[in-house]
């Protein structure tokens, strides 16, 4: 770790305080919820970019899981370049990811999707935006200003939003538990320690983030936070994906990063990191007991939900100390900038 802490660290420990100020807002995401159980959506589209997409990776999954409702990602082009929002999207719900608020292909999109009949609602760190004038429902994240580049607390009140509004869309007692423990359960991960793998990453070209179900979208934001603040190349999948042909660079001193899932999506994960590490593959996995080379420590009695949540929150030291290593200042990636304004 550096002796002054970069911009990306200081904000990604104060990923605990977002979630904080967001419960002040707990009657916002209840009414909200009312106005989606009311409404009795057919299915639900998610539409973002970036970090805010694997957030909504999260939310296909927790949506599916908890409201068994169907969940399809609708590529923002389809709405601000071809003008092709199906109009069979009447009665859905379009679910608007995105910390600024401010892309032009997302504000075409909710745009077009409210024009269809669809219910917008965007989940926005910034209420003015314009995104939130195009929604019929404004969820604010509360993250606070973000002045990296890299999103990070912003990145983690997004899961906590979407935590909050699944749970009281759904009803679900268990998950409200989860939540209300959530920023506690952040402050113990950030102050766990994950240097151990940062010279096993620091010298290496590649890398594997693997995930399943609701960390799949965690495993895809390590990878990203890699590639743009240390400029390590990074792919994201599957437990289940990686068998199918990506396996095959799997060796030889390749590392993978394994973000859990819980059982039945971890069966014969052991297995499957036996033959990794057969094959020479360093396993570094999120907590214990899955036979990996590095164990990293989590907080102890994670829920289901906010585990992914709790991972994605030690991560974020460890790309912090992983970009330092290799000479990288994480707060200021090359050729990238903190709004992405794309068509």
């Amino acid at each position: 770790m550096s002796a002054k802490p970069s911009l990306m660290e200081v904000e990604a420990g104060e990923g605990a305080d977002a979630v904080r100020r967001q419960q002040e807002l707990h009657a916002v995401y209840r009414d909200a919820a009312n106005r989606l159980r009311e409404l009795s959506p057919p299915l639900v589209l998610t539409c973002a970019r970036g970090s805010s997409d694997h957030a909504a990776t999260f939310a296909r999954y927790l949506i599916e899981f908890r409201l068994r409702l169907p969940v399809l990602s609708q590529s923002p082009s389809i709405g601000s370049i071809f003008g092709a929002v199906s109009d069979r999207l009447a009665g859905a719900v379009a679910l608007m990811i995105s910390q600024s608020g401010r892309s032009p292909d997302l504000v075409r999109t909710a745009k077009a999707c409210r024009a269809v009949g669809a219910t917008v609602v965007a989940l926005v760190n910034d209420p003015d935006s314009p995104l939130a004038e195009a929604a019929h429902i404004v969820l604010p994240l509360a993250a606070g200003p973000e002045r990296s580049v890299a999103a990070t607390k912003s990145y983690i009140a997004t899961l906590a939003a979407l935590m909050r509004l699944v749970g009281e869309w759904a009803g679900d007692d268990a998950l409200a538990v989860e939540i209300a423990a959530l920023p506690d359960v952040l402050d113990a991960a950030w102050r766990l320690d994950w240097a151990a793998a940062v010279p096993l990453l620091c010298d290496r070209q590649s890398l594997y983030t693997l995930g399943r179900g609701l960390g799949l979208g965690v495993a895809q934001e390590a990878a990203l936070k890699f590639k743009e603040t240390a400029g390590l190349h990074a792919e994201a999948f599957s437990t289940a994906e990686v068998a199918h042909g990506p396996m095959a660079l799997a060796h030889d001193g390749f590392p993978i990063l394994l973000f859990p899932p819980r059982a039945p999506l971890a069966d014969g994960l052991s297995e499957q990191v036996r033959q990794f590490r057969g094959r020479g593959a360093i396993v570094i996995s999120a907590g214990a007991g899955f036979g990996a080379g590095l164990e990293l420590p989590l907080p102890e009695g994670l829920g289901e939900v906010s585990a992914p949540v709790a991972m994605i929150q030690s991560f974020y030291r460890l790309a912090n100390a992983v970009a330092l290593a290799r000479g990288f200042d994480p707060d200021r990636p090359p050729f990238l900038n903190k709004v992405t304004k794309t068509r």
